[in-house]
């Protein structure tokens, strides 16, 4: 699949060329013994230098790019003679997030949702616009919404199952990223069908009735329904599932396809660290790669829904489709979404007071 640069990208790096050949000129008339630092490494180096990258990304992406990271070393090395060294970080995608603000030196991130890149854009590492730099609104895998069960448990068809009393273990949207999408795909559920936000909010609330505990993390949430065997019924994300099930851990799920949720994850360069490390070429071109048919198949292969539709249509089999699959921009983009559920005071906080609970 062939990608194209943003404009604004592109104007970067012819920019920055021009740059190069004015020192290259330069560089011609000085001594040898005048190189500094930077020209051992990134946009300035030799074909013969080695180049370090370093990938911040969620945890359950970590088997996918294990496969991709060393096609995309070996298309660098054949197309530059360059030796690229990608250094991978994974965990959840709220550390992941704190650990970039907190001083680690992401070139490219890849986390689970974009409030997360945003939060490291309004932290000035990210300059605005990043999705417009990749193709599909720098969205490079999907999931959706999956309801684990248990094995003779309680049968649950859909999303109005889960508000007849059933035990049900999801995180807590205040402190969890992930579990945004969680709340986010309850709400959306009733809202896309058509009613009105009275309505989406009231079966929301007669879900949460039934949430025995909100652990602050989807980590927690698993544990608490895998290994302590809590609750009748795991909000989980169809990826988690598919890939557990590789791995030999197997439980029933349903995907609920009359509504669901697209699960976006974003990918961005960080524009103030590539400029730091002189690596934003390999960075931007390791950015492009993702987008290969090569690389989509291998996120299919662990379970995320490919954004490349031809490779989409290779995985049909594997994932159902969804009739009704509404976005974060549906219910109004993520600016709209902080204020209205999850900011202090807003209508998550007013749900628990209503139900009597606290975080």
């Amino acid at each position: 699949m062939t990608t194209t640069l943003h404009y604004r990208s592109w104007l970067r790096r012819s920019s920055r060329g021009l740059v190069m050949i004015c020192l290259s000129a330069i560089a011609a008339c000085a001594s040898v013994d005048d190189t500094t630092p930077e020209a051992t490494n990134g946009d300035s180096a030799t074909a013969s230098d080695p180049i370090e990258l370093t990938l911040v990304s969620y945890a359950v992406t970590q088997r996918a790019y294990e496969q991709i990271i060393p096609m995309f070393v070996e298309q660098w090395k054949e197309e530059t003679g360059q030796t690229v060294v990608i250094d991978q970080s994974y965990g959840g995608s709220g550390s992941q997030t704190r650990a970039v603000l907190d001083g680690l030196e992401a070139d490219v991130v890849a986390l689970a949702l974009a409030l997360d890149t945003q939060e490291i854009e309004n932290a000035g590492l990210i300059e605005p616009g990043w999705e417009d730099e990749a193709p599909y609104g720098a969205i490079v895998t999907r999931s959706v919404v999956a309801l684990v069960t248990r094995e003779g448990g309680p049968t649950v068809q859909g999303w109005s199952d889960l508000a007849r009393g059933l035990k049900v273990i999801t995180a807590n949207p205040k402190t969890s990223g992930g579990a945004r999408w969680n709340y986010l795909a309850l709400w959306g559920a009733i809202a896309q069908s058509g009613k009105d936000d009275g309505a989406a909010d009231a079966f929301t609330t007669a879900v949460y009735q039934n949430v025995p505990v909100l652990p602050k993390n989807a980590r927690e949430a698993s544990d608490l329904f895998y290994k302590q065997s809590q609750g009748d019924v795991l909000i989980n994300y169809e990826n988690e599932v598919l890939l557990a099930a590789q791995q030999g851990d197997v439980q029933p799920y349903v995907i609920p396809t009359d509504y669901n949720i697209s699960i976006d994850n974003p990918i961005a360069v960080v524009d103030a660290n590539v400029d730091k490390h002189g690596t934003r070429e390999v960075a931007e071109a390791f950015v492009a790669f993702l987008y290969t048919s090569e690389a989509q198949r291998e996120f299919a292969k662990v379970g995320f829904r490919p954004v490349d539709p031809v490779v989409a249509t290779e995985f049909a089999d594997q994932f159902p489709q969804v009739d009704q699959l509404f976005t974060v921009t549906d219910l109004g983009g993520w600016d709209a979404i902080q204020a209205k559920f999850f900011a202090d005071g807003a209508a998550f906080d007013k749900m628990l007071a209503k139900i009597g609970r606290s975080q």
